[in-house]
């Protein structure tokens, strides 16, 4: 299956390089190309791309609020977002994640990581390492933005026991390696148990898996150690 993509910068000449890259692959395909944030929403509604390769700093509607705005929309579930920016912060990468992200990379990666983060977020798991995970997640959780409203345990109802120690595990930055480990079952069985967590529980991806499990009170959140 070819995975179509939309870029989002607005560097025109950046957005030729990233077309001629992705372009060159079998397996993907630019079908759109935004120079700001509303552009983008407009294109992803149009085109429904499987990933929207997306710069946070654009003149008028920025990158984060074109990714709640796309991640908000019913229609648009399908669609993932992949940051790519020069700024690298934790601010940056937390409000990401609040505006539903699947990824995040820096401007400074190489053309073989930028594939691979395309794959990666396409097929449904977070552009995350395990350490990046517990990092960010806790570090947001514990510091929500204003407006932020945490979710309510009674959510987690429909989820099976196995399924809510798959969450819980994945939400402590384990790979699916390290949970089939720690709970005596297979790297497959793990994958699916996440996949049926996430079904319940409506969530988009890996990602934002991840969130609710703090969100809810499943995994609590500690001190980032300094």
């Amino acid at each position: 299956m070819t995975i179509r993509v939309l870029l989002a910068d607005d560097q025109a000449l950046l957005r030729a390089t990233f077309r001629i890259l992705i372009d060159s692959c079998d397996d993907m395909e630019v079908v759109g190309e935004a120079s700001d944030g509303t552009e983008a929403v407009q294109l992803t509604r149009s085109h429904h791309p499987d990933v929207a390769l997306m710069d946070i700093r654009m003149p008028g509607t920025d990158g984060l609020t074109a990714t709640s705005a796309i991640c908000a929309d019913p229609e648009l579930t399908t669609t993932r977002i992949l940051i790519l920016t020069t700024f690298e912060t934790e601010d940056y990468v937390a409000q990401a994640l609040r505006a539903g992200a699947s990824g995040f990379l820096g401007k400074d990666v190489t053309a073989d990581t930028l594939l691979a983060g395309l794959r990666t977020v396409a097929s449904g798991e977070a552009l995350l390492s395990p350490t990046a995970t517990r990092s960010l997640i806790t570090r947001f959780l514990m510091s929500p933005a204003a407006g932020t409203h945490l979710a309510s345990p009674e959510r987690l109802a429909d989820l099976t026991v196995r399924e809510r120690e798959v969450m819980s595990l994945a939400a402590e930055g384990k790979t699916n390696d390290e949970v089939a480990e720690a709970l005596f079952v297979s790297p497959l069985t793990v994958r699916t148990h996440i996949h049926r967590a996430m079904t319940k529980l409506g969530a988009r991806d890996r990602a934002q898996l991840v969130v609710i499990a703090y969100q809810t009170g499943l995994v609590r959140p500690t001190p980032p150690t300094l």
